[in-house]
């Protein structure tokens, strides 16, 4: 995998932002298609991975347990 995907959270830490988590996956989006920027007749089938990518990611985060946090 690429080395420059951007850590998104510490292990002990709770606090990212929507946009944080926007961003993580747009650059995972960007990354796995090869694209920055699709073309307009693959914008929509883009956009839906990026909020599909969002989803999974809230969801992960939420989901974790750090053992010895809090």
């Amino acid at each position: 995998m690429c080395r420059s995907i951007k850590t998104l959270r510490e292990p002990f830490t709770s606090d990212v932002t929507e946009e944080e988590v926007h961003a993580a996956a747009l650059q995972y989006v960007r990354k796995v298609s090869g694209f920055r920027a699709p073309a307009k007749h693959n914008q929509e089938a883009f956009d839906e991975a990026v909020e599909a990518v969002t989803a999974a990611t809230r969801e992960l985060l939420g989901s974790l347990v750090v053992r010895g946090a809090g």
